[in-house]
């Protein structure tokens, strides 16, 4: 069993009985208190998202393959919406196995990924991704289509303009995504998931409340 809950951006805490990972904890950059990742799995889609704490656990910031306590965890390279031809791929994808479930969680990646990143991710029970948009991150179109992709049973949306939150440029609000997506919505304080045959039958959109 496992739960998760976002922090806003695209920082989400993934908590087992034994061990939390956090995404992006650095909300110091949205205007939020950053996320105090002692004891924890710190990981990275973008390297300026780090804390630099010196208490947690374990700190991943890369492509790479990392197995710790529950969780196994492979990163994949990939493009972000600002980098240009020349640029070195500037952000990490990352798929998450925690017992059962596979989870892959994307960063502000631009709205396409070859076929080899795909194939990386792998099947794929629940998604974590941004949407939105302005430039900077997926939109909802761009989120849509890769949701369509990649499948998954659960879908958990992240970045997304709210109250209290200052992005580096504005984001649209959820609903924007919520309609197109067109599919069932549930919203929660946390999301909690004992197995994968606790999945629901048919793709769901979960809004967590950003605590």
């Amino acid at each position: 069993m496992f739960e998760i809950e976002y922090r806003g951006g695209n920082s989400v805490i993934i908590a087992t009985k034994g061990l939390k990972l956090v995404s992006d904890p650095k909300l110091s950059l949205l205007g939020l208190k950053d996320v105090n990742t002692k004891g924890m799995i710190e990981l990275a889609t973008e390297r300026r998202f780090l804390t630099d704490g010196t208490d947690a656990r374990l700190v991943i910031e890369g492509p790479g393959e990392y197995e710790i306590g529950e969780f196994s965890i492979r990163g994949t390279a990939a493009t972000r919406h600002i980098d240009t031809d020349s640029d070195v791929s500037g952000t990490t994808i990352y798929r998450i196995d925690v017992g059962d479930v596979g989870i892959a969680l994307l960063g502000n990646i631009a709205g396409k990924l070859e076929e080899e990143q795909l194939e990386a991710i792998g099947v794929v029970d629940v998604l974590i991704l941004p949407v939105g948009g302005a430039g900077y991150t997926l939109d909802a179109v761009e989120a849509v289509r890769l949701v369509r992709q990649i499948d998954p049973k659960v879908i958990i949306p992240i970045h997304y303009a709210e109250s209290g939150v200052t992005y580096e440029v504005p984001q649209d609000d959820l609903k924007t995504f919520t309609d197109e997506m067109g599919v069932a919505i549930e919203a929660v304080d946390k999301y909690k998931l004992k197995s994968v045959t606790a999945l629901p039958a048919a793709m769901t959109v979960v809004e967590i409340k950003r605590t």
